[in-house]
Parts: C-alpha cells; structure tokens; sequence
C-alpha cells in the first residue's frame, strides 16, 4: 500500500489539475505533502515504538492511514485534499517506522534476510502496478477512486495485524519526547525536499531555494548539535559509530537514489527518443521494478548463507554494468528493457542484504529507530534520484522546449544521466566492498 499510493498518485497529476483548477506546481504539493510528513516523522516514531510498541503504533498507523486515505477521496478542493495527504503520511510514517522491526522481531533468527527479502518484493510489486493501476483506475472512476480503493485492504490490514502480529517486547524505558530534535528533523527534511522539488522551476541559483536549502543545512547541524546533548535523543548518533549501520544507511540512500533516477531518466528516453508511446513505455518501466521483486527474495535467502557483501558488492556492480551498457550502445526498447532487467536484479541483490545488515547491526531495543533510519533513507533517496538526475538531464539536453521536440538531445541527455548513475552505482559498490563482512544474524548483534 505505501509504494503503491506513492506511485498512483503521480498518473493522476494531469486530472487533479483540470478537476481541480490548479498549476502544476499547486499539484505537486499532493506528492510532497505526503512525503514531507513521512520524511519527517519516521525516525521519531520508530524510536516512540521502542518505548510503546510497535504492534501498537503499526495498527493505529494503518487505521490513521485509511481514515485519511478517505478523507482524500473526498477532499473538495486542492488545499483540503494536500491536509489530507498529509494527515496521510503521518499513518505511512506509523506503518514504516516499524515494518521492519516486526519483521525482526518475528522472524527466526537464521532467516532475517528472507524475511526483508519477502518484504522487498512487495514494496517492488506496489512500485511495478502503481502506475498501470492508477491509469485504470483514472478511466473508470476519476482520481477519487485511485483513494477509495485502499480503504477494503486497509481494513484486511488491520484485522490480519491485530490477530498475527507478536506482541512488543525488549521494549525500552519511557522517555521524554524529544519535540525539539522532531521539529528541527522536520524543518530539516521539509528545506531539503523542497528545495530538490523546486528547485528545476526556480532555478538553482535563485534567491529562494539558495535560502532554503541554507536553512535546511542550518537546521540539520542545529539537529546534529541537540541530538548529542539531549538525555532522550529522537536520534541516537551513537549507532552510526558501529560500522555496519554507517555504511548501510549511506549504501540504502545511494540504492533508493539510483531506483528512482533510472526510472526517471529511462521514461523521458522511451517516450522522447524512442517514441515508444505511453502503453509500450509504462510496460519497459514495469520490468526494473519486475526483476527487483523476482530478485529480492532469493538474495534474503542467500545472504542468510553467505553474509552481505558478497551480494551487496556483486548487486551494484550489476547496475554500474547495465548503466555502462546503456551509456556506450544507447540502446532502443528492447535493448532498454533488457539492461532495465539487470540493474533490477542488481538492485534486487543489493538491498534484502543491505536492509538486513543495518537490523542485525543494532540490538533490538533499537530495531524501531533502525527501522525509521532505513525508511527516512529511502524517501531522501527518491527525491535524490529524482532531482539529481533531472539536474543532470536538463544540463545535457538543454530546456524542456529545447528537446521535447528533438530525440538526439534526449538521447543526449538520456547518456549523461546514465553516466552518473554509473557513477553512483560504482560508489555503493566501493562502499559496500569497504564495510567488510556484515553479518545478518541477529545471534551476533553488538551492544550499542
């Protein structure tokens, strides 16, 4: 449901602007008041989960998120429909702050990385049918229907999580709230995808996103000052220490960013210079998320064999060929998809092993804020991909008016962005090959 509604959302674009007489720019806001709240709130409910519960706070998350989910279908104009995505969010955050720490908690202790791996085909499944499902939906009943149609699963979820989910346990003491690292978390996370959203349209340069990304570096070292020196940090900087983590926060977010940036980059070479048609296109798009999900479960199984870096090495060395291969043959549609295939088995490899390692490397009093750092490092990473890949696009093929009519300068464009999404492929194999061997048996979890 969470990858799914991120994904849906995006067909409808177009229709919310005619149904509800707005700018793109006013649209964009559906998107990214959803994203700010999940952005923002997740590492700070993940660690309220370790004191609460985290079967607790999944539930209440998922009956926030289905109430909201309705109140978006029917919203009556664009500001009320942008509070509803938001309150939306905030019942996403409850729900993926502590995905991954009830998959640890419930899982044996030998099979962790199947356990992610699972859990990772769903999340690319709810990728792959996004947007083929929104477009359906679209034509049969309008963009209410792409809400109105999470509510029945919402409810399934919530009576399946209340009868099987384990009960909470290695719970930490209550603690104060730490509101202060929240808000400046917040204002942190909002300065930067802002910025990144806006930032093609303003320009760059402009007064208005130079401030805001400045105020949001501010905040960031202002939450980096108190999280060191509050008695109940929403943060505990001390798991970065441990090796593991570091690395795989740092390895999840260049992950997230190349998924989100081929993606982007491959739709504006298949419609722009391979004419391919939106059909044909969507269908190409579908297979990197396809062998993602066809990938992640056999690598959770063999990373519970082998370790992690074996997989996580040899997984981005796969997408730094396909984005290599993409780059010297700049390839046609089939071509395309078939490298689009291989980098999603590499992704597929890469991110069960990564995701496991960052869990098995904290103890479990802590697997709810490790959960939260996991997801806080995924939403950054889509707008990563999404922004720097288009700033790299746009500088190679010139404006939107420029090549919208000109294939030769999107495929120009097309290779500059594969070129740096070699780039940062390459550097998540380098970081995974420095790690060392990362266990994802939570028999040998370190003490932090």
């Amino acid at each position: 449901m969470g990858q799914l509604d991120a994904t849906i959302v995006l067909t409808a674009f177009p229709t919310l602007q005619r149904d509800l007489h707005s700018n793109l720019g006013g649209v964009e806001w559906v998107s990214l008041a959803y994203l700010l709240a999940l952005v923002g709130l997740v590492t700070a409910l993940g660690h309220l989960a370790d004191m609460v519960g985290r079967k607790l706070l999944y539930i209440y998350g998922f009956a926030l998120f289905i109430v909201a989910t309705g109140l978006c279908g029917v919203a009556p104009n664009l500001a009320a429909l942008i509070v509803f995505r938001a309150l939306q969010g905030v019942g996403a955050a409850m729900l993926q702050a502590n995905s991954v720490a009830l998959i640890v908690q419930a899982m044996p202790r030998q099979a962790l990385g199947r356990g992610i791996g699972i859990q990772g085909t769903f999340q690319a499944l709810g990728l792959a049918v996004g947007p083929a499902l929104g477009g359906l939906l679209l034509a049969a009943g309008g963009w209410r229907l792409i809400f109105f149609v999470n509510i029945p699963f919402g409810l399934v979820g919530i009576a399946l999580a209340w009868f099987f989910l384990p009960r909470s346990r290695d719970l930490l003491p209550r603690q104060p709230v730490d509101w202060l690292g929240m808000a400046l978390f917040l204002a942190a996370a909002a300065g930067v995808l802002v910025g990144l959203a806006f930032g093609d349209e303003a320009g760059w340069g402009s007064p208005q996103i130079v401030a805001t990304l400045a105020g949001a570096a501010v905040c960031l070292g202002a939450l980096l000052w108190w999280e060191r020196r509050s008695p109940a940090p929403m943060l505990a900087l001390g798991l970065f220490r441990n090796r593991a983590l570091a690395v795989g926060v740092g390895g999840g977010l260049l992950a997230s960013t190349l998924l989100f940036g081929i993606l982007f980059a491959a739709t504006y070479y298949l419609q722009g210079a391979a004419h391919l048609g939106l059909a044909r296109s969507g269908l190409e798009l579908m297979v990197l998320p396809v062998a993602l999900g066809l990938a992640a479960p056999v690598a959770g199984r063999m990373a519970d064999r082998l370790g992690a870096r074996p997989l996580t090495v040899g997984g981005m060395t796969l997408v730094a060929a396909a984005m290599l291969a993409v780059t010297l043959a700049r390839p046609g549609g089939f071509g395309l998809g078939l490298e689009l295939a291989v980098a999603g088995v590499g992704l597929g490899a890469f991110t069960p092993p990564n995701s496991a390692s960052i869990m098995a490397s904290v103890p479990r009093t802590r697997s709810g804020m490790a959960s939260g750092i996991l997801n806080t490092t995924r939403g950054l990473g889509t707008s990563l991909g999404v922004a720097l890949t288009g700033v790299v696009f746009g500088l190679a093929a010139g404006t939107a008016a420029a090549h919208a009519s000109s294939p030769s300068l999107v495929t120009r464009g097309f290779s500059a962005a594969s070129l740096f999404l070699l780039a940062v492929a390459l550097l998540a194999a380098l970081l995974a090959l420095l790690a060392g061997p990362r266990p994802v048996n939570l028999d040998r979890v370190p003490n932090v």
